[in-house]
């Protein structure tokens, strides 16, 4: 393929930035629309088979028109041209069609240059390890490609030696940066509204189904560490959201602004560390009930923990919780009204039943236990797949299908309270978690999401009341496994497998978990607590001059080893400068070593007679390398030589 570009690209070179094009491109086929993939993929083949044949390059014209298209097509699917997505999308559409016009030095700098820029847009999809491995061995060979560019005759695996080189000489800088340069509070990339899509957890509202559609996620919500032993299991409540407002099918927050919570703790604090996972809401999910939260946080009027925005990252929280308390013993009429209330011919059957509770009961507590033993005694059944319900669910759900999740039973018991003429309400969260052995931290995932119930008595306040431990109490004691029927089908996750791939699951989160903990999780925080113990204050000033003395103290470094990198001469010129020491004369810059001879010649005929055999075999070592003799010929000429000096 010729070219009238003024410094061409060899044929050699090519491969190399189709290789840094791919690797840099290739994970966001899992993140982009299918379409921009599969067009990608054609330009990609396009181009490499246009320089497999060595044929002619499409013109500008062609270039333009699919410019245009792939632009119009992002615009079309993403509605914006601005934002995460739809400037990755663009980035990715611009390295395919960079390939096609791909002639000279300056378009193949681009492609490296874009490489490097689009590595860092991966991390706005994921920081986990496979993804930091990946970006490693991508940067690797994307700087292999600008060392290729510049060096055409390089052979391959030295290529490679010399980018590692250069990545290897890199890394302290990366170290100080890492460690110096000052942390920014929030998301990598807080322009567009779409930065924080796809993260599930619990929703602002509950309906049949909600709950058990998300317990088959195997998704981690968030790990705990406690200072000191693990509490029981019965007392491993996480709170969430709070609904109070029913509308026959669907549990809602109340809108109702709600009085500070009044708590009075009945036994010891525990305290513990959490790390909680990105969902989007305000929810901090802290264990019931939370008494110490972390700066900016709130409890929301109702016993929920809420932070000051939206969790769109991950964070570390310090908190403490009383699991035995007493809740708002005198709640304001409002709140007891409100918590009362229920839709208007409705569930008929259930208000019949609750009524004859409370006709033939002493005071409140005895409509509890009623209830309670209504759902442990009558044929009730836990199971992630209940039956589809009417109109009137609670009675459906009571009378006929009797199979239903921990949503079922909670709201189901809400239900019969109020029509009993207590406040009830439903509260969603989780319950439970399990040990990791390697990290010592509780892993609670998406699976442990449940509801309970809470009814509020006078001079006892709110009391958490569990129906699901009536019917199923295996769930609260050893998790929902233990507790669903023989035969029931459960996610892959759920599985018990044997004990080996159980540990390697535990040493690979415990893996992930530190990763998150000491790289991901360094934040500002963790940076003050570093450079206060190495003695700097912790301001902007102090941090820019910290880091310009570790870079300049590395650059000097990096640049003293470099100097020291001297090339060895091959054995056949140490020789020879070994035989020009011995008899104390040297060859002038620029002289051949026929000339230095004839120069000796003229000098001392005699010196130069000894000199002419170590002439000789140099000339031999030097220029016919395949004669093995010559360069022992050589190392005994030299050491024949007399030790004298001449004018």
């Amino acid at each position: 393929m010729k070219s009238s570009q003024p410094d061409p690209l060899s044929r050699e070179q090519t491969p190399w930035l189709f290789a840094a094009a791919v690797v840099t491109t290739l994970p966001h086929t899992l993140q982009q629309p299918w379409w921009l993939s599969a067009f990608g993929a054609l330009l990609f083949a396009w181009a490499f088979l246009l320089w497999r044949e060595d044929r002619r390059l499409p013109g500008r014209w062609i270039l333009l028109a699919l410019v245009v298209a792939g632009v119009a097509a992002i615009l079309a699917d993403f509605r914006t041209l601005f934002g995460r997505e739809a400037g990755v999308a663009t980035l990715v559409l611009f390295m395919a069609m960079k390939l096609l016009e791909l002639r000279s030095r300056r378009d193949a700098t681009v492609i490296v240059m874009l490489g490097y820029f689009l590595l860092l847009t991966h991390y706005f999809h994921s920081q986990d390890i496979p993804t930091g491995l990946w970006l490693l061995f991508a940067l690797w060979v994307v700087t292999a490609a600008l060392v290729r560019l510049q060096a055409a005759t390089m052979p391959p695996r030295e290529n490679l030696v010399q980018a590692g080189s250069l990545l290897a000489q890199a890394l302290p800088f990366m170290l100080v940066l890492y460690l110096l340069f000052p942390r920014i509070n929030g998301p990598l990339w807080g322009l567009p509204a779409d930065a924080f899509t796809g993260q599930t957890g619990l929703s602002d509202s509950m309906a049949p189904g909600n709950i058990a559609n998300l317990v088959r996620s195997g998704e981690i919500a968030f790990r705990v560490r406690f200072d000191e032993a693990l509490p029981a299991r019965q007392q491993l409540y996480w709170r969430g959201p709070v609904l109070e407002s029913f509308d026959g099918r669907t549990w809602r927050q109340s809108t109702r602004p709600a009085n500070p919570e009044r708590i009075e703790e009945l036994g010891p604090r525990i305290a513990y560390e959490m790390t909680l996972e990105a969902h989007g809401q305000r929810w901090l999910l802290a264990l019931d009930a939370p008494v110490t939260l972390p700066a900016g946080a709130n409890l929301d009027g109702r016993l929920a923990a809420l932070a000051s925005r939206p969790v769109e990252k991950r964070q570390r929280l310090r908190l403490s919780s009383s699991p035995a308390y007493r809740l708002n013993t005198a709640e304001s009429p409002l709140s007891l009204s409100d918590n009362l209330r229920l839709p208007a011919n409705n569930n008929p059957q259930t208000r019949e039943l609750a009524r004859n509770w409370q006709a033939q009961a002493n005071d409140p507590a005895e409509v509890i236990a009623l209830a309670l033993r209504h759902f442990r005694e009558e044929p009730f059944h836990y199971t992630l797949q209940p039956p589809l319900l009417g109109r009137d669910g609670i009675d459906d759900f009571l009378f006929r299908t009797r199979r239903g999740f921990c949503e079922h039973y909670a709201a189901a018991f809400v239900v019969l309270m109020r029509n009993a003429g207590i406040p009830a309400r439903v509260v969603t969260g989780y319950q439970g978690g399990e040990m990791n052995p390697r990290d010592g931290y509780l892993v609670v995932r998406q699976s442990e999401a449940h509801a309970w119930a809470e009814v509020w008595l006078e001079q006892r306040g709110w009391i958490r009341v569990d129906p699901t431990a009536a019917v199923a109490p295996e769930r609260i004691e050893r998790g929902i496994v233990d507790a669903l029927p023989a035969g029931e089908p459960l996610p892959a996750f759920l599985l018990r497998h044997g004990d080996w791939l159980h540990d390697l699951r535990h040493r690979w989160e415990a893996l992930n978990n530190a990763w998150n903990q000491h790289i991901l999780g360094y934040d500002t925080q963790r940076q003050r607590d570093l450079l206060s113990r190495l003695g700097f204050a912790v301001d902007w000033r102090q941090l820019v001059i910290a880091l310009g003395l570790a870079c300049a103290l590395i650059l000097a470094l990096v640049t003293a080893w470099s100097l020291r990198q001297r090339i060895r001469p091959a054995p056949e010129i140490r020789l020879w400068h070994r035989a020009q020491r011995r008899i104390g004369i040297h060859c002038a810059p620029g002289e051949t070593p026929l000339a230095f001879a004839a120069r000796l010649r003229a000098a001392d005929p005699a010196l130069a007679a000894r000199f002419d055999p170590v002439v000789r075999h140099f000339m031999l070592a030097r220029y016919a390398p395949d004669n093995p003799n010559s360069l022992a010929a050589l190392a005994a000429a030299v050491k024949r030589l007399p030790r004298r000096r001449i004018a």
